[in-house]
């Protein structure tokens, strides 16, 4: 096989087996704790920018499927695992992971130490690497040197959000779901409870939005600093209190800082199908599947109108809110899970529980 390196901005390198892409790239590498979902992980949009790597050490045993994508064109950077399965076995396999990751022109490396790597990332945060062709021509001093020097990626959601609207028809409630790097699984969901979806970029306005005479408002996932997001967030600030909304994960951060609320960026973020988290409201632990880099800052809910519902038992930090006043309620984590558990997929009944509660309000008052 030939040989590719993964080299960090600190100066570590790894060398290991290319396989996927030739071609060089470059980007942030961060860890998912994953056992299995490896093709959701790929074409998740909120690893935009991202070299991922894999801390289960075989991956691409049962291949790659048509069902189990969660967007159409995947925006990871580069792929990093441990051992590569050629030979995938399931009945649901059209391809190989490597035969995948080459249609799309996306570099992977295998057979290198992933535990040392994902302690790296422990201990100094998500980090600058590029992955090359081990080759004789290769310069690590003048890599590093050029690592140091570029700036990491900002206003992510720009490149993976819808271009223009569309429809996803249903029969009952009307849901404007804004994309702010949407995972397919989202919009399964609300199919899946025959809501009529008009999915809409990030920058759309408020305007455009009530003009659909939305029953609700789902805030979607995404990648990214929630602060780079200025049109969501004076868009979102400007439908508080005039439709329910649900917020999940990037839509969840950015529907707090329209709220006042403030955010931070965790030392190597919450990636993975197992993160435990607390519902304050009611006592009970969910395993919940999260990809996120940044977080909302607990003690800024001070002073705003949102009260904390759910909490990270890993690190204590927020994984849900709901508004004092208005039927919105968000989450940091995916209960649409793909990959990961199933535990939270309820929030989208309480969605739908709290658009038809409105709506009666508003027959009432009529």
């Amino acid at each position: 096989m030939k040989k590719r390196l993964l080299i960090l901005e600190d100066g570590t390198v790894f060398s290991g087996n290319a396989f996927g892409s030739d071609k060089q790239s470059q980007g942030e590498v961060v860890f998912t704790t994953g056992m299995t979902g490896y093709q959701e992980t790929i074409s998740d949009p909120s690893f935009y920018g991202q070299i991922v790597t894999l801390t289960y050490p075989l991956i691409g045993n049962y291949g790659i499927n048509r069902d189990d994508f969660e967007s159409i064109t995947p925006a990871i950077r580069g792929f990093v695992i441990r051992e590569l399965a050629e030979h995938p076995s399931n009945w649901r396999s059209d391809m190989t992971l490597n035969d995948y990751l080459t249609a799309k022109d996306i570099p992977g490396i295998e057979g290198i130490d992933t535990r040392k790597l994902t302690r790296i990332i422990r201990s100094k945060g998500a980090v600058r690497a590029i992955l090359t062709a081990a080759d004789a021509e290769v310069n690590v001093d003048e890599i590093v040197a050029q690592l140091q020097a570029t700036p990491l990626i900002t206003h992510h959601v720009q490149h993976v959000s819808a271009q223009a609207p569309y429809p996803s028809p249903g029969r009952g409630k009307r849901v404007v779901l804004i994309d702010f790097g949407m995972k397919h699984g989202i919009l399964r969901e609300l199919n899946k409870r025959d809501c009529d979806v008009l999915v809409v970029p990030y920058n759309t306005t408020a305007e455009q939005i009530l003009e659909w005479h939305p029953d609700g408002i789902m805030l979607s996932n995404g990648p990214g600093n929630p602060e780079d997001v200025t049109e969501g967030i004076e868009t979102v600030k400007n439908l508080i209190g005039k439709v329910p909304m649900f917020g999940i994960c990037l839509g969840h951060q950015i529907f707090s800082l329209a709220s006042g609320a403030k955010s931070f960026k965790l030392p190597f973020g919450h990636r993975g199908g197992n993160h435990p988290v607390k519902d304050l409201r009611t006592g009970r632990t969910d395993l919940t599947s999260q990809n996120h880099g940044y977080a909302i800052d607990i003690d800024s809910l001070e002073g705003t109108d949102l009260e904390l519902t759910h909490v990270a038992l890993n690190d204590g930090t927020c994984e849900g809110v709901r508004h004092k006043k208005y039927p919105i309620f968000t989450v940091q984590y995916h209960p649409e899970a793909s990959p990961g558990p199933e535990d939270s997929n309820h929030l989208f009944d309480e969605f739908i529980e709290m658009m038809e509660k409105e709506a009666a309000k508003e027959k009432q008052h009529a």
